[in-house]
């Protein structure tokens, strides 16, 4: 390569993941709103930077925390978070919420790339409020990056790899190279797996404000709930289709992501890429709520992967019976069957004369399966998908 390749300059992205929808846009809200929403995005900046200096005061400086990456042969989806550490600080622990969510992020740090340890040489930031396919006109070449205000890097790299797991290393100055998984997915693949996380595999009794939030920031994380039988039946699903990939969307924040890829390993979920939330403020996207996080990632991997075909599991107790009936509508055919688990009254929140077995659930267009457990929905769900594939459609 001639010459010496200039740095990628940081600038905001806006994709899929962290634009705002049309209803939640800055300049449609009320001026009461827009001053609030004002007013909490410089409260954190302050509290950011005072942190910044404190934090290197004490003699810390930058870390990245690396997330499951994800792409096909020719693309990869690269996602990690700059933050202030102390020098004996590793990437990778789990600890109680409490103390991943007071992380102080390290913006605009140069972090330098590498797949299976080739670096990366073209990297494309995303400049659309959705996704598009890798354009080589707008590649820069670059031995690094930089993470955005907050911290992250959202990058898509283009690059030639086989199907399977690969390994991404960061690193950033003065630190040592961390490694991050890299989910290669073949581009010929057809059927897929998108499951919430909250209450449907893993117990937090999120409709409930207060037990969330004591289930988020201060219990601990090695001791996190798998919802019965719900393991075994995404193992059963990957059994009939071998390669097929699953994807894990949660409201939690990014800062625990660790702490929840740990959970799937250590009761058995299949592995795949954890897609979670930024919880940082902004003063044009601000923070999504759960329904418009879980509708901007789903749509995300309809763009990502236009050929293939999804089963989509949720829970009843976050609106994720409307939120897909609204995918099957807006993407007719790519949805194969919905799995929906009914929360008890306790993990609701609701007093049981409040709420009976059997919600009232909106139409959709694909097959619909309920039960309050993995092993209910196992005797359902399960011999459906098997047709399926004895039919040729999975």
């Amino acid at each position: 390569m001639a010459g010496t390749p200039k740095p990628i300059r940081a600038r905001r992205v806006s994709t899929s993941f962290d634009a705002a929808a049309p209803r939640e846009r800055f300049e449609r809200q009320p001026l009461p709103v827009q001053a609030v929403r004002m007013g909490v995005t410089t409260g954190f900046d302050v509290w950011a930077r005072l942190s910044a200096v404190l934090c290197r005061h004490l003699g810390w400086y930058p870390r990245v925390d690396p997330y499951v990456g994800y792409g096909t042969e020719g693309y990869s989806r690269l996602i990690c978070r700059t933050v202030l550490a102390s020098p004996k600080a590793a990437a990778g622990s789990i600890g109680r919420g409490i103390r991943t969510a007071l992380t102080v992020p390290a913006p605009r740090t140069r972090v330098t790339i590498a797949i299976d340890g080739e670096p990366i040489e073209t990297v494309q930031l995303g400049d659309s409020e959705l996704y598009d396919a890798p354009d080589p006109s707008r590649n820069l070449s670059s031995k690094y990056a930089r993470s955005d205000r907050s911290g992250y890097l959202d990058l898509v790299a283009e690059h030639r790899l086989e199907p399977g797991p690969h390994l991404v290393t960061y690193h950033v100055p003065g630190r040592p190279l961390v490694p991050g998984p890299l989910y290669t997915l073949a581009s010929s693949a057809r059927i897929g797996v998108i499951s919430d996380v909250d209450d449907t595999i893993m117990v937090t009794q999120a409709p409930s404000m207060f037990k969330a939030a004591y289930n988020l920031l201060l219990a601990n994380p090695a001791k996190r709930a798998s919802v019965p039988g719900m393991s075994v039946l995404y193992s059963r699903i990957a059994d009939l289709a071998p390669g097929m990939p699953f994807f894990y969307l949660s409201a939690s924040p990014w800062n625990v992501e660790r702490t929840i890829r740990h959970f799937l390993e250590d009761h058995g979920f299949p592995s795949g890429p954890l897609l979670l939330r930024d919880l940082d403020p902004r003063p044009k996207t601000f923070v999504p709520t759960t329904v418009q996080h879980k509708h901007e990632f789903i749509q995300q991997l309809m763009a990502d992967f236009p050929r293939m075909r999804f089963i989509l599991f949720g829970d009843d107790g976050q609106r994720d019976p409307s939120t897909y009936a609204e995918v099957t509508r807006r993407y007719p055919g790519r949805v194969l069957a919905i799995g929906i688990r009914q929360l008890s009254p306790r993990e609701s929140g609701l007093p049981s004369r409040r709420r009976t077995s059997t919600q009232p659930a909106p139409e959709m267009d694909a097959p619909v399966f309920y039960g309050t457990t993995g092993a209910n929905l196992m005797k359902t769900m399960l011999p459906y998908l098997e047709h399926l594939r004895r039919a040729r459609r999975l």
